[in-house]
């Protein structure tokens, strides 16, 4: 696993969505990552019953916002080259990237997704 220090950018995959960002701290089993853009929008629904409807939960799980810092385990963090992305814009492709992948699926769990992935972009982006 190749070290990073502060300011260097990143992907960091924390949970299920995926991030650029930039380290801004450097932990003992994690670094501290700055969100500057999205690439992948997390799943929704129960993290422990992936892909399940009928859970007695199902998470609207939202995108990590611009600038928050999580604090990203160390394996899950990857050098990143090329330009950082606006926020809103890499926001708006991930949610259309995951629209598309769950308008394929007829499951009841794609269905809530898409439901819950409706409210998440009036709240991003209060339309």
């Amino acid at each position: 696993m190749s070290e990073f220090k502060v300011g260097d950018k990143v992907t960091a995959i924390y949970k299920t969505g995926k991030y650029i960002g930039e380290i801004t701290d450097i932990r003992p089993q994690a670094y501290l990552v700055r969100v500057l853009g999205v690439t992948k929008h997390p799943t929704q629904g129960d993290l422990h019953s992936p892909r399940d409807a009928e859970s007695v939960f199902f998470h609207e799980r939202r995108a990590l916002a611009y600038r928050e810092q999580a604090n990203i385990p160390k394996q899950m963090v990857k050098h990143y080259e090329g330009e950082i992305p606006d926020y809103q814009v890499s926001l708006r492709e991930a949610i259309a990237k995951i629209r598309e992948q769950l308008k394929a699926d007829s499951s009841a769990w794609a269905q809530q997704s898409l439901k819950n992935i409706d409210t998440l972009e009036k709240d991003y982006f209060n339309s």
